[in-house]
This record gives C-alpha cells, sequence and structure tokens, in this order.
C-alpha cells in the first residue's frame, strides 16, 4: 500500500460515520508542517497568516509551537475579532478602509495595543483620522515595502502590485509623516515577496519554464535583499525603536530569514500545504487540509460523478486554480466538463472500484480559502476525528 494509499484508508475510517461533503485536517501533518516552518525560519519568529488558517482553533494551536509569534491578519474587521479573542499582536497586512472599525480601534486603548495597521500612502493616515469620531487611542503603523522585479530599465515588472514604495528615499520619507503625526506611531515595516514565496519553480511537464522561475527567482532574492536592507536602515534612521520587519512567505523561509535586516517571518499555507505547493524545490510539506466528495453516479465504466467540487481558487484563471482529486490516486477531470458548480465528473480506472456513496478526497490549489466553504474542519488523529471545530465561516464571519 503506497502512503496515500495508507492516507486513504485512515481518513475512509475516521470519517465512515460523516456524510461528505466534509472538511477535514490531518493534525499530525500540520503540526510537521508547522515545525518545518520553524525549522526554516532558522530561529527567526514565524508570524501565522491568518488568511491561510481561517480557524481559530487551529491559529490557536500553532501558535502554541515553539518558534510562532503573532498572526498577520487581511482586513481590519478580522483584526479586531481577532484581538477581542484574546491575540495579543495582530499585524493587519492590507491598508483598510472600514471606518467604523478605525473608529473602534482608535476608541479602545486594548485593541489599539494588540492591532498593527499597514499603510503606505499619507491618504490612508488621512481617512484614519477623519474615522477617528473622537478616539484619541494611537494606532500602531506598519509601512509595506513593494518588493516586485524591475527589469529592462522597468518596462518589465514581476511581482504583485501592492504599495507604491519601492525606495529608501519613499518609504523614509512616509516614516517621516508618520512620526510627525499625532495619534500614530511606526512600528514595523513589512515586505511580501510573492513572485519568490508564492510561485513553484518546479513545474511538472514544464522544465524551460520552470528553468527560468528559478533564474527570476534567484534574481529576485538578490535584489530584494540589497533593497530591503537599505531601506529597513532609512526607516531606523527615523524610527530607531522599530519593532519588527516582517518578509517572506511560506515558499521562501529560508532566503528570507538568512537577511540580518528581517527580524520575523509570514508565514501559513505551509500548514496546510494546498496543491500549489507541490511544485517547489525549495521545501516539501505534508498534505493536511483536504475535503471529500460523494460519489453519486457511476455514468458509465471509468467514470463516477461527485457531487459539488467546483471550489475555484482566487487569482487569475486556469487550472492551477482547481482543486485536484487526490485520493484514490489516478482521477481527473473531464476535460469538457472540469469542477463543476453541482456535480463533477471523474475520470480514470480507480472510478470502477467507487461505488455509490464512497468518498472522493481532494487537495485545493490555496490554503485557506477551502473554509470559505466549509463551516467546520474535522480534526483527524490517527484513523479518528478527535475534534470537530468551526472555521470563520462556522462561525459567522466572512470577511471578505
Amino acid at each position: 500500500m503506497t502512503p496515500r494509499a495508507a492516507d486513504r484508508a485512515r481518513y475512509d475510517r475516521a470519517t465512515a460515520h460523516l456524510d461528505a461533503p466534509l472538511a477535514v485536517v490531518d493534525l499530525e501533518a500540520f503540526d510537521a508542517n508547522a515545525g518545518d516552518l520553524v525549522r526554516r525560519a532558522g530561529g527567526k519568529p514565524v508570524r501565522v497568516a491568518s488568511k491561510s488558517v481561517r480557524c481559530r482553533a487551529l491559529l490557536e494551536r500553532v501558535l502554541a509551537h515553539d518558534g510562532f509569534a503573532g498572526i498577520m491578519s487581511y482586513t481590519l474587521d478580522e483584526s479586531l475579532w481577532l484581538a477581542r479573542a484574546g491575540f495579543g499582536d495582530v499585524l493587519l497586512a492590507y491598508p483598510s478602509a472600514d471606518r467604523a472599525g478605525f473608529a473602534e480601534l482608535s476608541r479602545d486603548a486594548e485593541l489599539a495595543a494588540a492591532v498593527t495597521v499597514t499603510v503606505d500612502d499619507t491618504a490612508q493616515l488621512d481617512l484614519i483620522d477623519r474615522a477617528r469620531d473622537g478616539g484619541a487611542e494611537e494606532v500602531r503603523v506598519c509601512l509595506e515595502l513593494d518588493t516586485s522585479l524591475r527589469l529592462l530599465g522597468g518596462r518589465v515588472r514581476i511581482g504583485a502590485r501592492r504599495s507604491p514604495l519601492r525606495t529608501p528615499a519613499q518609504v523614509a520619507e512616509l516614516a517621516r509623516s508618520v512620526a510627525r503625526r499625532p495619534g500614530f506611531r511606526l512600528v514595523g515595516l513589512m515586505a511580501y515577496e510573492g513572485h519568490v514565496a508564492g510561485v513553484g519553480d518546479a513545474i511538472a511537464g514544464r522544465p524551460v519554464r520552470s528553468r527560468a522561475v528559478r533564474l527570476m527567482q534567484a534574481a529576485a532574492r538578490r535584489e530584494l535583499a540589497a533593497r530591503r536592507a537599505a531601506v529597513v536602515a532609512a526607516v531606523r534612521a527615523v524610527a530607531p525603536d522599530l519593532e519588527f520587519v516582517n518578509g517572506g512567505g511560506t515558499g521562501s523561509v529560508q532566503h528570507t530569514a538568512a537577511e540580518d535586516a528581517v527580524t520575523e517571518i509570514a508565514a501559513g499555507s505551509g500548514l496546510y500545504v494546498p496543491r500549489l505547493f507541490d511544485d517547489y524545490t525549495s521545501f516539501t510539506g505534508r498534505p493536511a487540509a483536504l475535503f471529500a466528495q460523494p460519489v453519486v453516479r457511476r455514468p458509465g465504466l471509468g467514470v463516477v460523478t461527485v457531487l459539488g467540487g467546483g471550489y475555484p481558487a482566487s487569482g487569475a484563471a486556469g487550472a492551477d486554480r482547481l482543486p485536484v482529486p487526490y485520493l484514490p490516486e489516478g482521477l481527473r477531470y473531464d476535460p469538457q466538463e472540469g469542477a463543476g458548480e453541482v456535480q463533477t465528473p471523474l475520470l480514470g480506472s480507480p472510478a470502477d472500484d467507487l461505488l455509490i456513496g464512497d468518498k472522493v478526497w481532494f487537495r485545493h490549489a490555496k490554503a485557506g480559502e477551502l473554509c470559505e466553504r466549509f463551516d467546520v474542519l474535522r480534526l483527524i488523529e490517527g484513523d479518528r476525528v478527535t475534534a470537530t471545530v468551526p472555521t470563520y465561516r462556522g462561525e459567522g464571519r466572512t470577511f471578505l
């Protein structure tokens, strides 16, 4: 029996009393992945990205591991909710226009001490000031650096379109604006190198593209390390007591941690290890989060149909954004139908061994987005479900 077949047998035994659709997290794999992230971080604390987990119970579990410290959140509403729940160090990694949230933040001393907000423009500071509604608490601020790689004199850009702040002078100028402005305190700097951390470099069947990605990423790491060090020096000249410099992502943990200027690493997707991480040479994780759909039809030889399954991930549309049929091994989508809204045909010889009501196990393309589909996660240890915990959705929290 292959390791994947053994996992399938365990998951089927653990959930035999449960009807699909359902989602599970294998805790042994989850904890092993957490340990791998800490090892690759080389002694620097790992701030867990909540968007990649979207389950409070699992955020609490990973933060109980040595080597993890703090949360990187994705909306202000989520940040305040987590802080009220007792998470004491929440970095909101995306600018917000939530005026009601900023009013609440600036009126509550405990929330203001727990939550740090990210800005890259003085207009965002203006919005916060207008939203205060009498709140006088000091707002903790983090600046974000553009990490994209520019080639051919800037005519080619590789990387996400995030912050407009690129040079040491630009970041230092905004740092001075924050320092001069009453009601704000500059405490951090962040830079997410998604084109390094979030792009696979060993794409199956595409050796030339894989080689090109590796060359691009090596160049991007060198360029960013030098520029980030200069930016940090410029910002520390303005704010000598800067508390943290955050960088990284699951795919680049060890590379970013090697930079002296970086004080902490951000990661989250590496806890679940979704299918997009199958294309990396920098690390190998264990798939920990899966979902099961029930077989409801057997249209013919070599074909079964499962209920639902059309759960595409965000990003540029393409086949790599679809979940992948994972267990039993050897199933594939019908190219004429793909993953469907209410039913999904699956092709392959393993289909002939599946009966009505059997489970087919899938891996989502990305990490936390799976939790937008399910109210609860079944936590598996060995061949038993040992706990059922709510996702954000199960707690009535759909922040985006």
